[in-house]
């Protein structure tokens, strides 16, 4: 499982012209899940990432974590994490995870956000066409990859 997170001061997914999700400051996730990832995975993925100090304190050093700025999370499939560009110059896409049970473990990952972790959680819809905004706070942008945590 990969996640690429971005800290934002704001951020909105839209589908066909319409705004889906909608957050201020936080997080903008893009999740990537591979074939092998589990709901074990995605709770070590979550826990590491609603802990990680990557908002700055009042001394300007990255020392606060989601949860002392009181911040939201914007969630979005992304299956093209997991591009394989070594061959040739088209992508391979086949360590990503079949979609049902993609979307299975990111039902699972917005589940938990919300419930176990009460987090103002918005999230895009999976499969769909999105366009995302966001305004990068920093630039501060971090992967997770669950093969290396």
């Amino acid at each position: 499982m990969k996640f690429l997170i971005q800290v934002v001061s704001k951020s909105s997914v839209d589908v066909d012209g319409d705004t889906i999700g909608s957050i201020g400051q936080g997080l903008l996730i893009f999740v990537g899940i591979k074939g092998s990832d589990s709901e074990e995975i995605a709770d070590k993925m979550i826990r590491k990432t609603v802990n990680l100090r990557i908002f700055e304190d009042d001394s300007g050093k990255t020392n606060l974590s989601l949860g002392d700025i009181n911040g939201s999370i914007l969630v979005v499939s992304q299956f093209t994490l997991y591009a394989d560009c070594r061959k040739g110059n088209r992508p391979s896409f086949v360590k990503a995870g079949d979609p049902q049970h993609a979307n299975r473990l990111y039902e699972y990952i917005l589940s938990e956000l919300r419930n176990n972790y009460g987090i103002h959680t918005e999230c895009g819809r999976f499969g769909a066409d999105m366009n995302v905004s966001l305004v990068n706070d920093g630039p501060f942008t971090v992967m997770l990859d669950s093969d290396e945590l």
